[in-house]
C-alpha cells in the first residue's frame, strides 16, 4: 500500500523485545511440558467438553453465552442488570466492519456521529464514549485523534449502556465498550479474507493461529490487515495497516499468561464536514462536495502492549493481574469552511485551517480476585480489586484563516499551504487510582442481590491548572430474579462522575458532574440460541457547568441533562439457520438550566430501529444448498445539535429522519471458501448522518456501495 509505512525504529525495538519475551515464555512452557511428561510417563487421550463459550470466532452465531463488560467475571447476559449488546465475529464479518465506528453504526442504542472512518464520535444514551476497553482494561478514546482500533484483531465487541463507574471510576455516563481481542488457539487454523468494493475499497486480512508445542500449552496467533479506500467525498482517502500478535502459555495447571502486541497506522486525507446557513439550515449539496485543501492530511500511529496473568481456583473463582500500555502519535493539517454559507452557497469568511502534533502515553493496571463462597447456607460471590490508570499527553497546535470567499459549488482546493508555527507543547498528566468491591448474594435460587462500591482518587494537571477528586465514592446496586428458567427480571442503580476544570466566582473548581441511572427490565433466553432484552432507563447528568450571569468569566454547577427511554433487543438464532439482530430504542432528551452552557447539546434520535437478518440454506433445499441471503434496515427519527454560547445565544441544527436498507447474498462453496456480495444503501438514499455547527461537522451518509468479500479458512 503506497505511502503507508508500518513500523518505526522505536516500534521495531518494542516488537523485538516482545519476540524475545515470547521466546522466553516458549522455552519455559516447553521445559515445563517436558518435565510433566517425564513425571507422568503416559499421555492420556484428549477429552473435549462442550459448554458455554466466551470466544465467538468459531461459533457462526450472532449471540454469545457469556459477557464480561460491566463486570470482572464472564457471566451469562441475564446476570448483568444493565442493557448490553454483543457484536460477535460472525456479525462483524457479515457487516464487513473494519473499524469500531463502522461496527457501531448499526448497533442498538448507539449513535455514531460520522467523520473520517476511525475518527467518528460514538454516543450512547446522549453521551460520548471517552474511553474503550481492551480485554477489560481502559484506554482513552478521542475522535479527533483517530485512536479507534481496527476490527481484524477483535473477537467480539461488548457494549454496556449507562453509567459504569463501579469498575471504571471517572468518565461519561454513556457506558462501556469492551473489545475482546482474538486469542491464541490450540487448534491450527489459517484464514485469509479479501474485500473489494465501491470507491476503490481494497482490503486483505490474514489470521494464523495454533499450538507452538505439541501439547498446546503454548499457543500463538498472528493477525494483519492492509486496506485502502477512497471516500465518496471528492479527493478523500483512508488507508490502514495493522499487525497484531498474541502468545498464551499455561505456566501452571490453572494459571495462564498472555502477552499481546498490536501496531496500527492510519493515513487519511480528511474532510471536516459541510457548513450550513447562519441560522442552522442544512444545505442541499452534492454528496461529493469537498471543503478542504489539496494539502489536507492526517497520520496516526497507535501501539498497544497488553500483559495478563490469570489463575483459576477449583471453586470457580479466579485472580487476575493485567496491564496495558498504549502509545499514540498523531499529526495533521487540514482546512475547512471558516464560517456559515450565505443563501448563494458562498462562505465569505474564508477557509480555516488547523494543525496539531499530539503524543499520548496511557497505561492501565488492574488486580482483582473473585471468589464464590457459602455463608449461612446461601451462595455468595465477592469481587475485590484495585486499579490504576494514567496518561501523559503533549499537544502542539496552530490555527488560522486563509482569506477569500469560497463557493460550495466550486470550492478551490488549490489554496496555498500556510506557513505553520506550532505552539510550545502543552503537557497534561492524568492519574486515577481506585479500590472497588462487588458482593453477590442469592437468598433463594431465583433471587440475586448485588451491591458494590468504589473509592477513586483522581488528579489531572495541565500547566498551572489542577483538577482533583479525593476518595470519590461511586455506589452500585442491582437485583435479578429468575421468573422462569429462561426469563429474568432485573433492576439496577449505577453511577459515574466526571471532574470539571472551570471555577466559580469564589475561585473554587466546580464539583464533578455526576451521572446517575435507574434501569429496570427483562432479559430472556429465547428460541434455541437467542437473547432478548426489554429495558426502561432513566439517566440524569447533574452539576453541568453554566455561565454565571453575574460573573460571565465564571461558572455555576446548575445545568442538568435528563434522558429516559425504552429499549427492545433480540439477537441470535431465531430459527434453525436463521440469524438476526433487531432492536428498537426510544429516547426522550431534556436539558435543564443550560441556556448559558458553553458548547453544544446533542439530542439523540427519539426513535431508532436497527435490524439485520441472515438465512442460510442447506440440503433440505438442494437447489439452494450453500447459499445465504441477508438484509437489514437502519431507521432514525430526526435529531439535532444545539450550539450554545455563555452569553445565552443558541443555534439549532436539525436533521430529518431517514431509513437506509442493505441487502446481501452469498455462497459457501465448501468448508474452506465463502463469498458474499453486499449492497449498502440499496435505494441510494440521500440524508444527513451527522449535524454539528454552522461551519463544520455536517456529514451526508454514504451513497449506495457494493462490497465483495471472499473468505478462506484452513
Amino acid at each position: 500500500m503506497t505511502n503507508l509505512k508500518i513500523g518505526r525504529n522505536a516500534t521495531t525495538r518494542r516488537l523485538l523485545a516482545a519476540v524475545t519475551f515470547y521466546a522466553a515464555l516458549s522455552t519455559i512452557a516447553a521445559q515445563a511440558e517436558q518435565k510433566k511428561a517425564e513425571e507422568a510417563g503416559v499421555v492420556l487421550p484428549e477429552v473435549l467438553v462442550q459448554g458455554s463459550t466466551y470466544r465467538t470466532d468459531t461459533t457462526e452465531s450472532y449471540t454469545t453465552d457469556l459477557i464480561s463488560v460491566g463486570d470482572k467475571d464472564t457471566r451469562p447476559l441475564r446476570e448483568v442488570p444493565q442493557s448490553t449488546t454483543v457484536l460477535t465475529r460472525e456479525r462483524l464479518n457479515d457487516g464487513n466492519y473494519t473499524s469500531l465506528d463502522t461496527a457501531l453504526k448499526e448497533t442498538p442504542g448507539v449513535v455514531v456521529l460520522s467523520n473520517d472512518e476511525g475518527r467518528s464520535s460514538l454516543y450512547s444514551r446522549g453521551f460520548e464514549f471517552d474511553s474503550f476497553y481492551l480485554n477489560g482494561l481502559p484506554t482513552p478514546l478521542s475522535s479527533i485523534y483517530g485512536t479507534q482500533p481496527d476490527m481484524v484483531m477483535v473477537d467480539h465487541i461488548e457494549i454496556l449502556r449507562g453509567p459504569s463507574g463501579l469498575f471504571g471510576g471517572s468518565g461519561e455516563p454513556s457506558g462501556a465498550i469492551n473489545m475482546r481481542l482474538k486469542q491464541a488457539s490450540d487448534v491450527p487454523r489459517v484464514s485469509v479474507d479479501a474485500i473489494y468494493g465501491s470507491y476503490g475499497n481494497k482490503r486483505i486480512e490474514g489470521d494464523l493461529t495454533g499450538p507452538l508445542v505439541e501439547s498446546g500449552a503454548l499457543r500463538g496467533r498472528l493477525v494483519g490487515a492492509l486496506s485502502s479506500k477512497n471516500g465518496f467525498v471528492d479527493d478523500t482517502f483512508n488507508k490502514v495497516g495493522v499487525i497484531y500478535g498474541t502468545l498464551q502459555a499455561d505456566i501452571a495447571e490453572d494459571t495462564t499468561a498472555t502477552l499481546s502486541v498490536s501496531h496500527q497506522e492510519r493515513r487519511i486525507k480528511p474532510f471536516n464536514g459541510l457548513p450550513t446557513l447562519s441560522d442552522g439550515t442544512l444545505l442541499n449539496l452534492d454528496r461529493s462536495t469537498f471543503t478542504g485543501a489539496d494539502w489536507n492530511y492526517f497520520d496516526n500511529r497507535v501501539t498497544n502492549y497488553l500483559a495478563e496473568v490469570e489463575h483459576r481456583f477449583e471453586d470457580g473463582g479466579h485472580a487476575k493481574l493485567s496491564a496495558l500500555y498504549s502509545r499514540a502519535d498523531v499529526d495533521f493539517l487540514y482546512a475547512y469552511a471558516a464560517g456559515a454559507a450565505n443563501n448563494a452557497g458562498v462562505v465569505t469568511s474564508g477557509t480555516r485551517w488547523l494543525a496539531r502534533d499530539y503524543q499520548e502515553d496511557s497505561f492501565a493496571l488492574d488486580a482483582h480476585i473473585s471468589r464464590p463462597f457459602e455463608l449461612f447456607g446461601l451462595e455468595n460471590n465477592i469481587i475485590a480489586g484495585i486499579d490504576y490508570r494514567g496518561s501523559d499527553n503533549s499537544l502542539s497546535s496552530a490555527t488560522g484563516v486563509i482569506s477569500g470567499a469560497q463557493s460550495l459549488y466550486n470550492w478551490n482546493t488549490g489554496i496555498a499551504r500556510p506557513r505553520i508555527t506550532l505552539s510550545a507543547p502543552s503537557e497534561t498528566e492524568t492519574r486515577q487510582t481506585g479500590v472497588y468491591g462487588q458482593w453477590r448474594i442469592k437468598p433463594t435460587d431465583q433471587l440475586t442481590l448485588i451491591g458494590g462500591g468504589r473509592f477513586t482518587w483522581f488528579d489531572s494537571e495541565t500547566g498551572n491548572s489542577k483538577v482533583s477528586a479525593n476518595g470519590e465514592f461511586t455506589p452500585y446496586a442491582g437485583i435479578t430474579y429468575d421468573l422462569t428458567n429462561w426469563l429474568t427480571a432485573y433492576g439496577s442503580f449505577t453511577e459515574i462522575f466526571q471532574p470539571q476544570s472551570v471555577t466559580n466566582a469564589a475561585g473554587n473548581i466546580l464539583d464533578p458532574r455526576t451521572g446517575k441511572q435507574y434501569e429496570v427490565g427483562l432479559k430472556a433466553e429465547v428460541f434455541e440460541n437467542a437473547n432478548a432484552t426489554l429495558a426502561y432507563f432513566n439517566l440524569t447528568d447533574k452539576n453541568r457547568a453554566v455561565s454565571d450571569p453575574n460573573n460571565l468569566s465564571y461558572y455555576l454547577a446548575n445545568g442538568e441533562a435528563k434522558l429516559q427511554g425504552l429499549e427492545l433487543e433480540v439477537s441470535g438464532t431465531i430459527l434453525d439457520r436463521w440469524e438476526a439482530t433487531a432492536a428498537y430504542t426510544f429516547t426522550d432528551t431534556e436539558f435543564k438550566n443550560t441556556n448559558r452552557a458553553a458548547g453544544s447539546e446533542f439530542y439523540t434520535p427519539e426513535h431508532m430501529v436497527q435490524l439485520w437478518t441472515k438465512y442460510t440454506f442447506d440440503d433440505r433445499t438442494p437447489a439452494l444448498d450453500g447459499f445465504f441471503i441477508g438484509g437489514g434496515v437502519k431507521m432514525f427519527s430526526s435529531f439535532k445539535n444545539v450550539s450554545r454560547t455563555a452569553a445565552g445565544g443558541a443555534t439549532s441544527i436539525e436533521a430529518p429522519g431517514y431509513a437506509v436498507f442493505d441487502l446481501q447474498a452469498g455462497y459457501k462453496f465448501n468448508e474452506h471458501v465463502t463469498a458474499s456480495l453486499t449492497v449498502n444503501n440499496v435505494f441510494d438514499k440521500t440524508y444527513y448522518e451527522r449535524v454539528g455547527g454552522t461551519s463544520v461537522f455536517n456529514f451526508y451518509g454514504e451513497p449506495r456501495t457494493v462490497v465483495l468479500r471472499v473468505g478462506t479458512t484452513f
